[in-house]
């Protein structure tokens, strides 16, 4: 339990840039605070349609610029928002902004769901979103593949002088991709369905899910034991792999949130992020180093 790690994310709609700077400059100069983290999208997920929302990767630009120890990432880029080669090097500039502190967050994005998601319930917010700005809407079949595409992609990009890439849904022909990043960024996925756990046994180096109130600790105990299968069938240590799970701080109640952050560490999740609601309280940063990390490490 000592390697235990916890990040901040600052969901940027409904709030200025100005509050973000504030609690991640302030996160930056606590070493009980690893990371700190955006999301990607482009209308709010809740509340009013019309509040405002900050784009995700410009946004990670500027505060990659004013900070200088925290690793940084979107929790998690939408793979279908961007084209993978485009994504590469927008994620290559703000590694070398960062001076090498990028987690590169991937998931698969928006795409048609089943009524039955077996995880967060609720409508679909992709379906609004991504009409409204003239994304298509693909199968999670579709959907998965292509964030596979996009992996291998990033990777050459990050490795390779120049290559070609043909795969089903992408066709690159001499890519080169100057300056790389200051090392090789680890690669986070998100989600919790069969197939994209399979993908993070095979390809990544950290998971991350939502926890409470979007998902119960039995929901996410029993997916963690799928990943744990995938790794078991195709040969891989499941313990190369963190398990990273985001929980929405109760500012009125830091006891209950410290409480559910100890069964959440309990279940082997050794990546907490906790998420702060608009408005950010003075020194927010601090109250949850005092009130939640400082007292869980007591714990452990």
């Amino acid at each position: 339990m000592v390697d235990i790690e916890f990040g901040v994310k600052t969901t940027p709609q409904r709030v200025a840039y100005g509050d973000i700077l504030r609690v991640w400059e302030e996160a930056d100069e606590l070493p009980e605070i690893a990371d700190a983290w955006l999301w990607d999208h482009l209308l709010p997920l809740g509340g009013p349609a019309d509040g405002p929302v900050l784009e995700g990767w410009t946004l990670l630009a500027a505060l990659a610029a004013r900070t200088r120890r925290l690793r940084l990432g979107l929790l998690v880029t939408s793979n279908r928002i961007r084209e993978p080669a485009v994504l590469g090097k927008i994620a290559s500039t703000v590694d070398a902004v960062s001076g090498g502190r990028l987690i590169m967050g991937l998931g698969v994005g928006g795409t048609r769901q089943p009524a039955d998601t077996g995880g967060i319930a609720g409508p679909n917010p992709a379906e609004a979103e991504y009409t409204a700005y003239g994304l298509p809407i693909v199968s999670p079949g579709e959907g998965l593949a292509r964030l596979a595409e996009t992996i291998d992609i990033l990777e050459s990009m990050w490795s390779e002088k120049e290559f070609d890439f043909h795969g089903r849904y992408y066709t690159l022909l001499g890519n080169r991709n100057e300056p790389k990043p200051v090392r090789r960024p680890p690669l986070l996925i998100g989600g919790w369905g069969d197939r994209t756990l399979r993908l993070v046994a095979e390809r990544a180096d950290l998971w991350n899910i939502p926890g409470p109130p979007h998902n119960d600790l039995e929901f996410l105990t029993r997916r963690s034991r799928m990943l744990d299968a995938h790794c078991a069938e195709i040969g891989r240590d499941p313990g190369e792999i963190t398990r990273s799970v985001q929980y929405i701080v109760d500012y009125a109640d830091p006891a209950g949130t410290r409480a559910t952050v100890l069964e959440l560490i309990g279940a082997g999740f050794g990546h907490i992020v906790l998420s702060l609601r608009a408005p950010y309280p003075d020194k927010v940063a601090a109250w949850l180093v005092d009130n939640v990390i400082t007292p869980v490490r007591e714990r452990l």
